[in-house]
């Protein structure tokens, strides 16, 4: 009760004031188009495919004008806001936070990828006891004329959620004389998915417990609608019917909070943090994601009735294209020159983006500029993909770069989740290598014995679909009466034992914990990781600079010696222990 007593001071009301006259008599019903972003991960301006937060706008801006005679238009975001671009990512995130004010956004959830810039200014981790962990992102809020919310986000030291300003359990808005109620939450996972020194004193609660109260909480307060923004995911395939959920994945982390929601308290859960795409109903719950990087944009309509305030129908959209032009049938947009294509339109209005969003855009791409166009000193002769992870020739590449670029025996890399892009064909530029790899992390070193990585590898062999890359050996990995063998064999051909002293190179990110890769072998203490050591951004570029000349996927990917190679399938009973 001390936190529903402690969450309702911080309910906003915003939005109500006083209507004119009507001209004419009010329709019975009133529709609320509630329009959801997620993951955008920075992308201001445009690029190829999708249509960036400039081009969004201009669907935000048809929708409030079809919506101005029978209802209005519900902005929110379900978190990632601002991790990822270099427009972004030189201000720490202020450039999204101005546009997503002049958007008009409601409400936003915190992502785990908020807390990636650690304390305000150059330190992208707290190296002193002044350093405040979470300085980038309590500032970024302070900044924002919408709350920031993570009603599961828990302050160690007090049990009870974070006090931060502008930073939220819920908030309660108007719209065309409906109220309604936003909670946010984010992943149960955000300890493993971020830096681990920029969560420092915080804590996740489960995030069903979470909502269900404030659901509740906001309902006694007179909420028609509530919305929940929510950083956790799943994945869906097909949206041609909401019902239909035999394309979905239905334990993803926010199919299974909707299922233990009780029903009637939540209409409508904004997903994200997988980057996956969900327009369907569970358990009542109407659930939107649409993928990341302003690809599309989630759409529900709420009818209801004016006198009753309850919900008469509801229309949920599949993910919604953001392109300048019109797409193709598959929702994919074409590029800007493509002149087989016609310009976009939307409920049968002409695209103008708003000029305050454009110039934010524009002035964060002007100072970026500079850094885009930057020559690596390197020609790829074909595109460094992602295909055929882990083995993909980006993954392969990247490892082997950060293994030459250092003292070490083995390198390690999350390359799902840890390679955000892909390298295009040509002229190798800063701005690619950072699109590639937008995160402030920073090489380490550790010594493990052939024993604990032995271990490390074994894990990684049930992690189906994510396994991490490596470079500086092969493994070889059997099954027999239910009993895991892992060979690592070096690229010489030599086998590693178990008690050779071999040393490690993987970003902080990893071995403080991240994606669980190192977990098995972080020690109690945790590992000893030296501040001062260079971004991996910096030690690729270094790399690139000193190889030169020009590159080939090939030389990257061998699919006849592979560095994984496992059984096929992996069999579930396969467990592995220590002689």
């Amino acid at each position: 009760m001390r936190k529903l007593a402690f969450a309702a001071l911080f309910i906003t009301l915003g939005g109500i004031g006083c209507a004119p006259t009507p001209t004419a008599p009010e329709p019975d019903t009133v529709v609320i188009s509630v329009v959801g972003t997620n993951d955008v991960h920075g992308e201001l301006i445009p690029q190829p495919f999708r249509g960036g937060i400039t081009t969004f706008s201009a669907y935000i801006a048809a929708l409030r004008d079809a919506r101005a005679n029978d209802g209005a238009v519900l902005l929110v975001d379900a978190g990632d806001m601002w991790q990822g671009t270099l427009e972004s990512n030189l201000s720490e995130g202020a450039a999204v936070v101005g546009a997503y004010n002049a958007l008009g956004y409601a409400a936003a959830a915190i992502g785990n990828h908020e807390f990636d810039f650690g304390p305000a200014g150059p330190k992208s981790i707290p190296e002193a006891e002044r350093d405040e962990p979470q300085g980038a992102l309590r500032q970024r809020a302070s900044e924002a004329d919408f709350p920031l919310l993570a009603a599961n986000l828990i302050d160690t030291s007090t049990d009870e959620m974070v006090i931060w300003d502008n930073v939220q359990a819920l908030t309660m808005v108007r719209r065309a004389g409906i109220d309604i109620g936003i909670i946010g939450v984010l992943t149960e996972r955000l300890l493993e998915t971020t830096i681990v020194a920029n969560t420092a004193g915080i804590d996740v609660a489960p995030i069903a417990d979470s909502v269900t109260a404030r659901a509740r909480f906001l309902r006694k307060a007179g909420a028609a609608l509530v919305v929940v923004v929510a950083h956790a995911g799943g994945r869906c395939e097909i949206f041609d019917d909401p019902l239909d959920l035999s394309s979905c994945d239905l334990s993803g982390e926010i199919m299974r909070v909707a299922n233990e929601i009780p029903q009637g308290l939540v209409d409508h859960i904004v997903a994200g943090h997988v980057h996956q795409g969900i327009a369907h109903e569970v358990n009542g719950i109407a659930i939107t994601a649409s993928y990341s990087n302003s690809r599309a944009f989630s759409r529900v309509d709420f009818t209801l009735d004016r006198t009753t305030r309850r919900v008469v129908d509801r229309r949920i959209f599949p993910p919604q294209a953001n392109c300048r032009k019109v797409p193709d049938k598959n929702g994919h947009c074409s590029f800007e020159d493509d002149s087989t294509r016609a310009r976009a339109t939307y409920e049968g209005r002409d695209l103008v983006p708003m000029p305050e969003v454009v110039a934010v855009a524009e002035n964060a791409a002007a100072v970026a500029a500079k850094f885009q166009a930057e020559p690596i000193g390197v020609y790829l002769e074909t595109p460094m993909t992602l295909h055929d992870r882990p083995e993909s020739a980006l993954g392969n590449l990247m490892t082997d770069a950060v293994l030459e670029s250092s003292a070490a025996d083995i390198s390690i890399h999350n390359v799902y989740g840890g390679i955000r892009a892909e390298l295009p064909e040509g002229e190798l530029t800063y701005g690619s290598l950072f699109r590639m790899f937008p995160f402030d992390n920073r090489i380490a070193i550790v010594e493990l014995s052939g024993a604990e990585l032995r271990k490390l590898i074994a894990n990684q062999a049930h992690n189906t679909g994510r396994y991490a890359g490596f470079s500086g050996m092969r493994v070889f990995i059997d099954c027999s009466d239910a009993q895991m063998s892992v060979r690592m064999v070096r690229s010489n051909g030599s086998e590693i034992s178990d008690t050779e002293s071999l040393k490690v190179v993987a970003n902080d990110f990893l071995l403080l914990g991240g994606d669980g890769i190192f977990t098995p072998v972080i020690p109690p203490r945790g590992f000893d990781i030296p501040y001062g050591t260079p971004l991996v951004r910096d030690v690729l570029v270094e790399w690139f600079k000193t190889r030169g000349g020009r590159m080939h996927a090939d030389e990257f990917h061998n699919p006849a010696s592979r560095r994984w190679n496992l059984p096929e399938p992996m069999p579930g009973a396969c467990s592995y222990s220590a002689e």
